[in-house]
């Protein structure tokens, strides 16, 4: 019944109510069951006709009276039957005690009982009934409490259905807190097997071919028959779930035995008792099958209304929740695999090589990863063009997919460079060589494209578990590095990574080879130099700067080897060593005691457009417990301007977690003022060059003042880079500076002697 009925059906049981009162009075008063003049005057028709139950009882709780709806539901063919009897004559001693009670002491308090709800005991061949009742004393001329008058509503079908919206709102939140696909539909088919008797559900996932439909959750299903349907194939003519999944519209199968989709499966369905079959197919807001939902009866049937109605609401859920799934499988495929060649990314392997190593540890066997790097590509793609190069790094993934085992993995890491980790191996697999020269052959076959052939050749550096590293980072840096002594030889053949204990028999190396070397052998070290307040020369931070204290050569500054990282690609693992160091650092340094200060860390244009940048980032600060908001990414105008869209969303990523931006080197040579109003920087740097001029030159006063009041107004703190004299410092304090670093207070220092300069 719905509200506007419902509320009708209340108007005229209340107007009922009113009408009857009087002649009620007089019945009881006269002796039961006597019929009056002022009773033959009500409109007993109209109260008979209501659909709601009313009642009226004696101080003993018998029956006076009765609506034609209160004797039907108590199994009465008319009211007079009903007349002088009481609960105990119509159900059991329990109930009937438990509604005396209530009715007793309503009459001897005088108080009414309004809208209680009442379930109601289940009668042969019926359910229990829920009703809301409401229950008032009638009283006599002299004030007296002569009986009572009673009214109840069905409110059955109301209770099942707020029941099966809480189930529907909370199979909804199993969804969204992305719960098991397994346990979302079973949840379901349990849900609608509870709302309709003798059925059983089942729920059957089309493969992604779109050719077969998978076992889903059938928690009622007998498990053979599941296991029959289990893979079967889709068509016009299989079945309720087959033809309506290559329909995609509903199958209403009544008599499974006589019905012709049926006929090549009557001797498995029948084996079963299933007589009945009604499909929906589950499909996407683009109307695409996902699958079928489906119940099956014993009885043959079709399904009524309401039961229609049901199965297609939860077919409605079961679509949502395998698109749900669906969605997060592809967002994992995306983000764990590079969009051109399908292969797994970075993100992929570093996942599957912890556990890959992990296994290999324990089974003491051997794994082998390659690192592969196509040559001349950049040809390539400048003189036929980003599309050839796209083919040629296509048929190179499916080349090299074709020619490792299912165990192995095949990875793009960008560019023109692929990884190939080969597992399960023993620790003497003397195939492994011929696996990589065959990997090699492969790699190296011309690719045609439009009609030509693009002749293609490549390097591979190779470093093995467990002599060449223990993790994944140490063996894909050696791999690397053997890669590219591979490349310079020009050989047409894999390079082995000659492991530490070997390093003797090495012939000399290249000063690429050797920062490749001083990053893996922990060569470099981090000072620092202190940030101070102007005005209160407290040390508010600390900028960290790498050196190189090279074995032979002595310590080497940044500018000998930064360069140089740049231009052969090793600045990557070079920053992400500076980042780890130097959070590592600020937390010793809080472990000691010390208060917290911001750390400063450079930034190269290529790390910082590394997709993964974040993750480090975030990882680095994780594994040494640093509060982001002690971090603080120093960035030069040219990082942003090499991508300035990739750079704003790095920007945009790392910001919420707390990490502070500055821009360094500001007012060298050109410094675009839309660089401050694009990117969400927290401070400027001014640069050296400016604050040597000051404050004897006019044209860097001038400058230095503008710069100063324009961080300002933009609300950006300044920090003046290379302060040596007290001139220089007097000028910042007087222009309202508000931080400065240079040999002024302490040149960069090793990391033992800062906790002193904080304690000063």
């Amino acid at each position: 019944m719905n509200e506007r009925s419902a509320k009708r059906h209340g108007d005229a049981l209340d107007e009922a109510v009113d009408r009857v009162v009087s002649a009620t009075e007089a019945l009881v008063v006269a002796n039961a069951g006597k019929a009056s003049d002022s009773i033959e005057s009500l409109s007993l028709k109209a109260i008979h006709e209501l659909p709601d139950f009313f009642y009226v009882k004696d101080r003993a709780s018998r029956f006076l009276f009765a609506n034609a709806t209160t004797a039907h539901s108590l199994g009465f063919s008319n009211t007079a039957e009903l007349s002088g009897k009481s609960d105990f004559d119509l159900y059991d001693f329990e109930t009937a005690q438990r509604y005396f009670d209530i009715e007793q002491a309503m009459m001897t308090s005088g108080e009414p009982l309004i809208d209680m709800e009442e379930v109601t005991p289940s009668r042969i061949g019926e359910k229990a009934a829920c009703r809301l009742t409401s229950k008032i004393p009638l009283r006599n001329d002299r004030g007296e409490i002569v009986g009572l008058i009673g009214a109840s509503r069905d409110i059955t079908e109301r209770k099942r259905q707020e029941e099966l919206r809480r189930r529907q709102a909370e199979l909804l939140e199993m969804i969204a807190r992305n719960e098991p696909l397994e346990t979302v539909l079973e949840t379901l088919v349990l849900l609608v097997e509870a709302e309709i008797d003798d059925v059983s559900g089942s729920i059957l996932l089309l493969d992604s071919e779109g050719q077969r439909l998978r076992h889903g959750a059938a928690p009622h299903l007998p498990g053979a028959y599941t296991r029959i349907i289990d893979g079967i194939a889709i068509g016009p003519k299989v079945g309720s779930c087959g033809t309506a999944a290559w329909r995609a519209e509903p199958v209403i199968v009544e008599d499974t035995l006589n019905d012709p989709l049926w006929e090549d499966f009557r001797s498995v369905v029948g084996a079963f008792g299933f007589r009945s079959c009604w499909s929906m197919p589950i499909l996407t807001a683009q109307c695409n099958v996902l699958g079928t939902f489906a119940l099956y009866s014993s009885a043959v049937r079709a399904p009524t209304r309401r039961e229609t109605e049901m199965v297609a609401i939860a077919t409605h859920l079961a679509g949502i929740a395998i698109e749900r799934k669906r969605g997060d499988e592809r967002i994992h495929f995306m983000a764990h695999h590079d969009d051109l060649t399908g292969l797994p990314n970075r993100a992929f392997f570093k996942e599957r090589m912890a556990k890959t190593l992990h296994q290999a540890r324990a089974a003491s066997r051997k794994v082998t990863v390659a690192y592969i790097d196509v040559n001349g590509f950049k040809e390539i793609n400048d003189t036929l063009g980003h599309a050839a190069g796209d083919e040629v790094l296509k048929e190179i993934a499916a080349r090299m997919a074709n020619c490792v085992r299912a165990s192995d993995i095949v990875v793009r890491l960008g560019g023109d460079e692929f990884v190939v980790v080969l597992v399960h191996q023993s620790r003497h697999d003397i195939g492994i060589t011929r696996r990589l020269r065959d990997l090699q052959k492969a790699i190296s076959k011309p690719v045609r494209f439009q009609g030509r052939e693009i002749p293609i050749g490549c390097s591979i550096g190779v470093a093995a578990f467990p002599n060449d590293g223990a993790t994944a980072e140490e063996l894909l840096l050696n791999a690397d590095r053997a890669m590219y002594s591979a490349k310079q030889q020009g050989l047409q053949a894999p390079l082995h990574h000659y492991s530490r204990q070997d390093a003797a028999t090495e012939l000399p190396v290249s000063d690429q080879e050797e920062l490749r070397l001083a990053i893996v052998r922990d060569q470099l070290l981090l000072h620092y130099q202190p940030q101070v307040d102007v005005v209160t020369r407290k040390v508010t931070g600390v900028e960290a700067l790498v050196r190189w204290e090279h074995p032979q050569k002595g310590m080497r500054p940044p500018a000998e080897f930064i360069p140089l990282a740049e231009e052969c690609g090793l600045i990557i693992p070079l920053g992400l060593w500076v980042l780890n160091e130097a959070c590592r650092q600020a937390r010793q340094w809080q472990d000691m005691g010390m208060r917290p200060v911001r750390i400063a860390v450079n930034v190269s244009a290529r790390q910082f457009t590394d997709p993964d940048f974040a993750r480090h980032v975030v990882e680095t600060a994780e594994r040494h417990k640093l509060d982001l908001c002690w971090l603080e990414l120093e960035l030069t105008e040219s990082v942003l301007m090499q991508d300035a869209e990739k750079a704003l969303a790095m920007m945009d990523a790392l910001r919420p977690l707390g990490v502070r931006f500055s821009i360094d080197d500001f007012g060298a040579g050109y410094s675009s003022l839309a660089s401050l109003k694009t990117f969400p920087f927290d401070r400027l740097k001014m640069d050296r060059s400016l604050i040597e001029a000051l404050p004897s030159d006019k044209t860097a006063v001038a400058i230095g003042l503008a710069v100063i009041s324009l961080a300002q107004t933009l609300k950006l703190s300044v920090v003046a880079e290379g302060v040596e004299t007290d001139a220089q410092l007097e000028f910042l304090s007087f222009a309202k500076c508000e931080e400065a670093q240079g040999y002024r207070f302490s040149k960069p220092v090793p990391a033992d002697q800062i906790p002193d300069l904080l304690k000063a």
